[in-house]
């Protein structure tokens, strides 16, 4: 294929650290085999949408695959962005996720809340690892386009049990109209307590998976502009690695990835230790 392939870059993990009974022909090296590699497969499909290597399919192969083959639709072109909430000096979100002591994930997904193939899997490797600044404790933190909004500082958070959003982001999103007042209250790891204003149901665009999100609606001041708790996680099939600082989840399209924003997750941080450093002097 020549120069219509995009060859992967050598691999920076550390070669003594790598298996050396595996050995990838794509990459030219040790570490894995050629039949797991992630950056190779990436390329096959991309190689697939630019019109190469349909001659390898069957007749029938090749019928049923561009039958099949479909974008994803793109999200709306958002109308405004939510960058940082003001007074956000202290870290008093619901919950907050430290990062988890993995090295590899593998997760075979249910069929039934699936739509990608059985056979696919979603992994984390060494290859997810680049450009990840190392050693680090950093949470997840990604931007997503919701309702008609870019909205930056999105907490992945495993632990809460429900997804949050700030009503000065409502407001800033201009969807207040959407909110279902109802009086619950929400619980921290501390025992803190926070009444929320209500409900709100609003639409998120991730890589072409669109859903309709139930968020509690609280009045509060927080580092993040978005809380997205185990709801949102399990109904989207995501599985998070805040050691690679990525998310994986199925669509009809394979398995798609969002990148955290290790910057953003470092500037709150220190932020947050500023703050803590002030209140003990």
């Amino acid at each position: 294929m020549g120069d219509n392939v995009r060859w992967p870059k050598e691999m920076r993990s550390n070669p003594n650290r790598r298996n050396p009974d595996h050995w990838c022909e794509f990459h030219n090296d040790h570490g894995h085999k050629t039949v797991d590699c992630r950056f190779l497969q990436s390329e096959f499909d991309h190689l697939l949408k630019q019109g190469y290597l349909t001659e390898l399919f069957s007749e029938k192969g090749k019928q049923a695959y561009m039958k099949n083959r479909q974008e994803p639709s793109k999200p709306p072109s958002p109308k405004r962005t939510v960058n940082v909430i003001s007074g956000g000096e202290d870290i008093n979100g619901v919950t907050y996720t430290a990062a988890n002591k993995i090295s590899k994930v593998t997760i075979t997904q249910e069929k039934r809340v699936r739509h990608v193939l059985e056979e696919d899997n979603i992994t984390f490797d060494d290859v997810d690892a680049d450009g990840v600044l190392s050693p680090h404790n950093d949470a997840l933190v990604i931007s997503l386009i919701v309702h008609d909004t870019n909205v930056k500082r999105v907490l992945m958070d495993p632990s809460s049990s429900v997804n949050n959003i700030l009503l000065r982001v409502l407001r800033e999103m201009q969807a207040e109209n959407k909110l279902i007042p109802k009086a619950h209250t929400l619980f921290g790891f501390d025992n803190s307590s926070v009444v929320m204003k209500g409900e709100v149901t609003l639409t998120t665009f991730t890589k072409g998976v669109v859903k309709d999100t139930k968020f509690q609606v609280v009045d509060m001041e927080m580092a993040y502009n978005m809380i997205l708790g185990r709801p949102w996680i399990y109904v989207m099939g995501v599985v998070p690695s805040i050691l690679h600082q990525v998310i994986k989840f199925p669509s009809p399209w394979g398995i798609c990835q969002i990148r955290g924003d290790q910057h953003t997750s470092r500037s709150i941080n220190s932020v947050a230790n500023s703050s803590t450093k002030k209140e003990e002097k």
